[in-house]
């Protein structure tokens, strides 16, 4: 059996002022014409799929045409809830689009048979089993105690979730004694592991005070498909354990990424290979940086790239260490009669002993809020151990935030 491996597609997002409805309909496009040319039985999504609790109409459109597209392919398609998702968005026509040989799993289930599932080959027939885990949410696998250190929170919360593995990979173990096949078995996630590299477009998942899920936790499956973290990667050097990374650049640090998705090869033995399919770019995003006589050069050499037709978003970090009251009209002036078009400018200062004087000289939108609040500590004459448990805390709370928000 062959399953594409997918995730975080973000459907939705408006990236600094502009919708990437284009390019997810160029990619919805192209991975139907991969679907055929690569044999693909199954489609599997390893969560955020939306890239809000509260996706615009056109978002679930390109949602609705994906999955109608893989039901006319005649590919199977799971869905996994992740942590930008809303549970009752997910919820809502998901016994409906069963009807459409699509898989919704939008939280963990109360009955966790909904969870363990059979793949099947185009022709109908079991090829493979998936323990199907979406984002899980604290509350989906533990209840609160009162008086519990953050230490004792992690500690429990990663032992929830390891148990939560293992539960269902026993289901789905028993589930392949029941068929009398031995069929190969799939796990999926959507959170950080112990080692894997992310870019700045990833919203860090602190569950409770999880941090990162230790590999070792994971059940022995075939293959573990994981989501959230956008920059394609083996797990702790696992052919396994992999995350596909997202199909589409996500924010600048991103751009020069080669985006992948991943045709995994299973049998009755087990994984047979992993192949990287290469995604091309549907919007091609640059980063370039230098000091005022630098950019003008890098900025030439940027619109060089651009493909005829089409229009590159620019970011343009400067590097200076004087405060440039006509930054942008400066910018505006460099890039005129250029296929390029400038998304943020933002400054990069070199000097240390300026360094103070230079972030209090930066505008709100070049921070995020864990840069306002590090800053903020950085401030006060506090111990580096206060100081980190303060930001942890803060992000625990955040996350809460969220989690209820997207509920």
């Amino acid at each position: 059996m062959r399953i594409l491996h997918t995730s975080d597609w973000h459907l939705g997002q408006y990236f600094l002022g502009h919708s990437r409805q284009a390019e997810h309909q160029k990619l919805i496009a192209w991975l139907i014409e991969q679907t055929r040319l690569n044999a693909v039985d199954s489609v599997l999504i390893a969560g955020d799929i939306f890239d809000t609790g509260a996706p615009p109409s056109y978002a679930r459109e390109l949602y609705y045409s994906l999955i109608l597209a893989l039901r006319d392919a005649g590919v199977g398609l799971t869905l996994l809830a992740g942590n930008h998702d809303s549970v009752a968005v997910l919820e809502e026509s998901r016994n409906l689009l069963t009807a459409l040989n699509t898989v919704v799993i939008p939280s963990v289930q109360d009955d966790p048979n909904e969870q363990v599932r059979v793949l099947n080959t185009r022709d109908g027939h079991p090829g493979a089993i998936v323990c199907a885990i979406p984002f899980i949410r604290p509350r989906d696998v533990l209840q609160s105690i009162a008086g519990q250190s953050a230490r004792d929170k992690q500690q429990s919360l990663q032992d929830a979730i390891h148990a939560h593995y293992q539960a269902l990979f026993a289901l789905a173990e028993q589930k392949r004694a029941d068929l009398g096949a031995h069929l190969p078995i799939i796990a999926t996630g959507h959170l950080t592991t112990v080692g894997a590299s992310a870019s700045e477009s990833v919203r860090e998942i602190y569950v409770g005070s999880l941090e990162a899920f230790p590999t070792a936790a994971f059940p022995a499956a075939d293959y573990i498909a994981l989501g959230h973290i956008h920059r394609p990667q083996k797990v702790g050097g696992f052919e396994h354990i992999r995350y596909s990374g997202s199909p589409i650049a996500l924010s600048f640090d991103e751009a020069r990424q080669q985006k992948e998705m991943l045709l995994v090869d299973v049998s009755s033995e087990g994984l047979k290979s992993v192949t990287t399919l290469h995604v091309p770019c549907f919007q091609q995003l640059l980063s370039v940086r230098g000091s005022l006589k630098e950019l003008e050069a890098a900025v030439s050499a940027a619109a060089s790239q651009a493909v005829a037709g089409e229009t590159i978003w620019l970011e343009i970090v400067v590097r200076a260490d004087d405060y440039l009251s006509d930054l942008q009209t400066r910018i505006q002036k460099m890039t005129e009669n250029m296929p390029v078009e400038v998304l943020r400018v933002r400054r990069e200062r070199s000097s240390a002993a300026n360094a103070f004087q230079s972030q209090a000289k930066e505008t709100l939108n070049e921070l995020t809020p864990d840069d306002v609040l590090a800053r903020r500590l950085q401030s006060e004459t506090i111990d580096d151990n206060t100081r980190s448990q303060l930001l942890s805390m803060y992000r625990e709370v955040v996350a809460q935030i969220g989690a209820a928000d997207a509920a």
